[in-house]
């Protein structure tokens, strides 16, 4: 099968690899679009010892699946988190965090960037017939931004910072609009603003960050600098949540931290169901977000554009 490959932090193009075979309890899915994310660019820079076929957001067709016929033939977006499912957190319920995962595009387990990526049918969700692929291939990334209401209270009032006003800054802006929370973004290019404007979601550059104010700081920058942004920004026993992942290591005064009592949150994959249903209702939107689409043959030139200071999403067609 074609598929983009990644090794030595290079990225090629290559026409040799076998269409994988699933595995008792896996399912077989043939990748309609595949979306770049910034976890991909910086897997390229480093960031994970990866060796494969990377990608983590897509939406596809299942063309087999092991002892689950009804499945043949529908189209899905996955879980990334490949668990074992007998280690203490999966019997504990935190599957994401399984000792064994192996994660698609990742960690062990070849991803959406192809014409064909194997997953465990658990992890696979039915796409809403109304749903377009354009929109169904954001459920990981809009999952994600849902997370980190699962780990922190976000109340009509609070007030909350999103540092960051990329792909993931705009999701997550936009489910935490949903809460009534008083919300700023803070970006640096003035395109994504005004996409977030346009949708009256108040906006500032890093200049307008008020110190010590904010209940609730959301990192998505993907840079370094995001945190100490997000330190700025709460108050004393705010709270930061940490959306970033990068290939670098933050220089931050820890001592601050202390001194302010500051709780740190990590947070990363999130619900499939509610995302998939917040898409189809159309109260999360991310249509404005495409900037660019790219067929498989062309993949590299869509990292290139991936890449750029400011772009937003760019899409492979596989």
């Amino acid at each position: 099968m074609r598929a983009l490959w990644l090794e030595g932090r290079a990225l090629r193009l290559r026409d040799d690899l076998p269409t994988p075979v699933p595995q008792p309890g896996e399912a077989l899915v043939r990748v309609r679009i595949a979306g770049i994310c910034n976890t991909d660019l910086e897997l390229v820079r480093g960031y994970y010892p990866y060796a494969g076929v990377p990608g983590h957001e897509f939406v596809g067709t299942v063309e087999q699946a092991s002892g689950a016929p009804e499945w043949i033939g529908r189209r899905v977006a996955g879980e990334i988190n490949a668990a074992c499912g007998a280690c203490p957190p999966c019997h504990a319920g935190h599957r994401s965090h399984c000792e064994k995962r192996t994660v698609l595009g990742i960690v062990a387990r070849d991803g959406a960037f192809a014409s064909h990526l194997r997953l465990p049918i658990v992890n696979l969700h039915a796409v809403p017939e109304a749903l377009s692929d354009d929109v169904a291939v954001f459920t990981e990334p809009t999952a994600a931004a849902l997370e980190l209401q699962q780990q922190v209270r976000v109340a009509a009032g609070d007030h909350v910072v999103v540092i960051g006003a990329g792909k993931l800054g705009h999701l997550v802006a936009q489910t935490l609009a949903m809460t009534g929370c008083r919300l700023l973004v803070v970006g640096r290019s003035p395109r994504p603003l005004a996409l977030l404007a346009a949708r009256g979601i108040a906006t500032a550059t890093a200049d307008g960050i008020e110190p010590r104010q904010a209940d609730l700081a959301v990192e998505c920058t993907g840079h370094p600098d995001g945190l100490e942004l997000a330190r700025r920004a709460v108050r004393p026993r705010g709270t930061i949540v940490l959306k970033s992942t990068y290939h670098g290591k933050p220089e931050v005064d820890l001592a601050r931290f202390v001194v302010d009592e500051i709780t740190l949150v990590g947070s990363r994959c999130g619900p499939f169901p509610p995302a998939l249903a917040l898409l189809a209702s159309g109260r999360v939107d991310p249509r404005a977000l495409v900037e660019a689409r790219y067929p498989l043959a062309n993949a590299l030139t869509a990292f290139d554009h991936a890449a750029r200071p400011g772009a937003m999403k760019v899409l492979v067609d596989c």
